[in-house]
């Protein structure tokens, strides 16, 4: 039997997803990894559950996070921008 290659299976996702995922609000795009490191993961733990502006900072990279906090923007649309973040890529955040 021939063991799992991890390397082939993340080349299919990369090809699937792209390496990231990107969202438009008014007249900017940011981008959001489609696949988290583990170093992200445990830095996403050590958030409050209420810490929506850690969340998106840790995912968006200070430079894209500055950019964002310019626009006027609602937490129902966080709210979507995460919940269709997740339907796409397979990474579920901002659920307790």
């Amino acid at each position: 039997m021939a063991s799992f290659n991890v390397n082939a299976a993340r080349a299919q996702r990369m090809e699937a997803l792209g390496k990231s995922w990107s969202f438009d609000l008014d007249d900017d795009t940011f981008e959001l990894p489609t696949e988290l490191t583990r170093a992200t993961a445990k830095a996403l733990r050590g958030l409050a559950d209420d810490d929506v502006d850690g969340l998106l900072k840790l995912l968006m990279g200070e430079k894209q996070f500055a950019r964002f906090e310019q626009h006027s923007v609602t937490m129902q649309d966080i709210a979507a921008i995460l919940n269709a973040y997740g339907q796409e890529t397979g990474l579920a955040l901002g659920e307790g």
